[in-house]
């Protein structure tokens, strides 16, 4: 297959599944309206980014067994 060939191959096949193709589209949307605005306050963002500081130090240390890293 060429890589042309191909690329009509991938396409024709997101096509194929129009819940995926529509679930996409809705994403896209919901991606373009927030780019163009601040969704969080300055105090929000902090406290979201501590939480995740949180939670992804649990997921590593669930990840090495329960080791700390």
């Amino acid at each position: 297959m060429t890589q042309s060939s191909e690329q009509a191959a991938r396409n024709a096949e997101r096509r194929r599944n129009p819940h995926l193709r529509e679930m996409v589209d809705e994403l896209l949307a919901t991606i373009r309206v927030a780019a163009n605005r601040d969704l969080w306050s300055t105090e929000e963002r902090a406290q979201c980014e501590a939480d995740m500081a949180r939670i992804m130090e649990n997921v590593r240390q669930q990840a090495l067994g329960g080791r700390r890293v």
